[in-house]
């Protein structure tokens, strides 16, 4: 695994939860947290007092705060200053929230359903879509890794756009669409782009993308015979298409960075979160998001130094991959926010689009 996706310290969050510490101390301990994600601020004993309608009091909440420091579940910005949750603590806050699960109201549902199951758009605009869905109802930067184009050649059409210029449109087993633009010979008739469009169809299906320029280029003298001399100008024409870098991974769709930055004022936070976003958009360090999620289950969240993309930066992700018809994770969707976003609600939420993204893959 990548260095960017290593998870926590062999000191992980269950042995710590396992070091002592009683059933009133777990139930302050989430009180802590609840609040901090509410206000970004420390918490002290007296607000958790206040909390419990004087169950504790501030000195006895004060005695388990210490406690849950040793444990390594809180620490103490400064010395006069309330308890905010560790990495670590936080970690175990979000695996309880996962191992609860959550719901969405009907309304978010309905609003990520509708993004996904758009009539009469691509598969990438439907992508675009909910990656700007995903960012509005989170309220954070929302992304989507699109898969790289390697799936089985369906089908392969012309469809003219004028005098000179033509769309190419090539279809794959899994419904991806592929869209090329190229330049036509001088008085093409329609009739010899059906026919290159069926002969392309006829020798690379069942071909990948990245096979289809060599298959062609050894079919091509081969199957002369089988095409009008007009129409194979519009296949000589269209050979540049599959006999580029197909090998190239797949894209990713940020939206949302000014959400991001919102609460951000410090120079230093916004050089680093900047960092951040310079980071992902570099097609390698994309990829390593991919093959993160390929090697876990479901959603997955990374929380600040668990990993160098997010290091100095007090944000988290939170990411899940969505599927194909023949149930291969293909890409992955997720939010990026502050470290204290609202895991509640946003973990749900992204586990629900990336559900409705394999599902429309599915439908296909």
């Amino acid at each position: 695994m990548n260095d960017y996706f290593g998870h926590p310290s062999s000191r992980t969050p269950d042995a710590v939860a396992g070091e002592g510490i009683n059933e009133r101390a777990h139930h302050i301990f989430r009180r802590i947290v609840d609040l901090y994600l509410e206000t970004g601020s420390p918490v002290g004993s007296k607000s958790i007092a206040a909390d419990l309608e004087g169950a504790l009091s501030p000195a006895s909440i004060r005695s388990i705060m210490a406690d849950l420091e040793k444990a390594g579940l809180l620490f103490q910005p400064h010395t006069s200053s309330g308890r905010l949750p560790t990495e670590i603590g936080l970690r175990l806050f979000v695996n309880g929230l996962m191992e609860m699960g959550g719901e969405l109201t009907q309304d978010t549902r309905s609003r990520i359903d509708a993004q996904c199951n758009a009539n009469g758009i691509s598969f990438n605009d439907a992508l675009e879509q909910a990656t700007t869905a995903l960012s509005g109802l989170s309220r954070c930067a929302s992304l989507v890794i699109s898969p790289k184009m390697d799936s089985l050649i369906r089908h392969v059409e012309f469809v003219p756009l004028g005098r000179t210029r033509a769309l190419v449109v090539i279809v794959t087993g899994s419904g991806q669409v592929e869209n090329r633009i190229i330049t036509l010979p001088p008085g093409l008739p329609s009739s010899a782009l059906v026919e290159a469009g069926n002969f392309l169809s006829t020798v690379l299906a069942g071909s990948t993308l990245a096979e289809a320029g060599e298959k062609l280029k050894k079919d091509i003298d081969q199957r002369k015979a089988e095409i009008d001399a007009l129409a194979r100008k519009v296949v000589d024409t269209g050979l540049a298409i599959f006999s580029g870098d197909q090998q190239q991974p797949g894209s990713l769709i940020l939206r949302g960075h000014g959400n991001l930055l919102d609460d951000v004022s410090a120079a230093g936070d916004l050089e680093n979160i900047k960092r951040l976003f310079d980071m992902l958009e570099a097609r390698e360090n994309t990829m390593n998001v991919l093959e993160a999620v390929q090697h876990g289950s479901g959603v997955q969240i990374f929380i600040g130094a668990e990993n160098a993309l997010f290091q100095n930066t007090d944000c988290a992700m939170i990411i899940a991959p969505y599927k194909d018809s023949s149930n291969h994770i293909v890409g992955a969707v997720g939010v990026i926010g502050p470290r204290r976003m609202n895991y509640a609600r946003i973990i749900p939420m992204v586990d629900y689009t990336s559900e409705a993204i394999s599902k429309m893959l599915g439908d296909v």
